[in-house]
């Protein structure tokens, strides 16, 4: 028995004495939260102005910044006649591993094109990069997972642009996820700021094509309009200096207030995203958001998309989007999620099985070229063995 379960349920059940106490400080964060946006929605300058004293405590602040409209701004899609092409991809990888025979990594991008209300068959394409031995390694030592997430995330981009370039009339390219690109711990700094002007460049040359890029994340972690309401409760120059420790709303998020603000089918107002990338991120490329209620009635389901300044001051493209979405969503049924995401998904995910056969072919062409096939190492061959369970 890998787990001591009298110590676990130990602890559940003290977890579950406290359950009515931690649920009362909830709801009374939760009424604190909806008198404070009550309080500034309408007051943008002041919220600016706070933000900007907050940055030169804390430049890495990640959170919302508040633009033209009310924070509890909600808008109606409104129906678009315009016929687009959507056009998606999403990724998939294969991490070295130390432990296997042969050292590979793989990258896997699925793509999908496809006209809403045509009689013409999805396009489908697969792209598969496979790195071997050498090709596995930095300066700094060996790919990780982090530096393979950051390669994938890339390459989904330039499939949007790959495909996107051919293709007549209104594009919207979707990938899943946020629009920035994520990575580039200080190991490997040089590499992401190499793949973000890539990803930069890719992203201005959808805009030149008249594209709507966004990034669809589904379920959001980050509570950036939370973020930015507990700045207002900041006033003396201590509690800026602490700011990074300062959370006096945690518990509530951006999901269950944006679960309260906006009706199914609603969006809300478009914010501005302030994080350490904004630097980066400049001009017609600066990163937007707004969150969107993909769900029925009774059954809310709060996404945040995101997109760049271009969509984000283009009314028009930015209704054409929501509405798109909403279209896309209602086609999963129960489980809103665009559909043109989903068989993006399907269509890059690496099985294990597959990952077990490209091994082998590696395993067999080396043998047969007459090159070298390591050893399997004693830990993964344990973990193998029948009626073993654990990782």
């Amino acid at each position: 028995m890998a787990i001591n379960f009298q110590q676990v349920m130990e602890r559940i059940r003290e977890i579950g004495l406290g359950a009515r106490q931690r649920r009362e400080n909830l709801e009374s964060l939760r009424q604190k939260t909806e008198t404070l946006l009550g309080e500034w929605a309408s007051r943008g300058d002041e919220l600016n102005d706070k933000l900007d004293h907050a940055l030169r405590f804390d430049s890495t602040l990640r959170c919302a910044i508040p633009l033209g409209d009310p924070l509890d701004a909600h808008f109606e899609p409104v129906p678009a006649s315009s016929e687009v092409t959507l056009v998606a991809a999403d990724g998939s990888q294969v991490a070295p591993d130390r432990h296997a025979s042969v050292l590979f990594s793989l990258v896997n991008v699925g793509a999908i094109i496809m006209q809403p209300g045509s009689d013409q068959a999805p396009f489908i394409q697969t792209d598969s990069r496979l790195l071997v031995d050498d090709e596995n390694y930095t300066e700094t030592g060996m790919l990780t997972l982090e530096a393979i997430e950051q390669r994938r995330d890339l390459a989904e981009r330039c499939k949007l642009l790959d495909l996107a370039k051919d293709e007549p009339g209104q594009i919207i390219a979707l990938t899943d996820g946020p629009l920035e690109l994520w990575g580039g711990g200080e190991a490997a700094r040089d590499q992401y700021l190499r793949d973000l002007e890539t990803h930069k460049s890719t992203l201005s040359q959808l805009q030149e094509r008249g594209a709507v890029v966004a990034g669809y994340v589904d379920k959001p972690g980050a509570s950036l309009v939370l973020r930015l309401l507990e700045l207002t409760l900041l006033s003396t120059e201590e509690e800026y200096k602490s700011l990074r420790r300062y959370h006096p709303l945690r518990g509530v998020t951006d999901l269950w207030l944006f679960s309260r603000l906006l009706e199914s089918g609603q969006r809300s107002a478009v914010f501005g995203l302030q994080s350490s990338a904004r630097l980066h991120y400049t001009g017609e490329l600066a990163l937007h958001f707004f969150y969107l209620n993909a769900g029925v009635p009774r059954y809310p389901n709060i996404v945040r998309v995101e997109i760049p300044k271009w969509v984000a001051d283009d009314n028009s493209l930015l209704n054409l989007l929501h509405v798109i979405l909403l279209e896309q969503c209602r086609i999963m049924g129960a489980r809103p999620y665009p559909y043109i995401l989903h068989r993006a998904h399907e269509i890059a995910v690496v099985k294990m099985d597959e990952k077990n056969q490209v091994q082998s072919m590696l395993e067999m062409e080396l043998r047969q070229s007459g090159g070298e096939v390591g050893e399997q190492s004693s830990k993964s061959s344990a973990k193998a063995l029948p009626g073993r369970g654990t990782r």
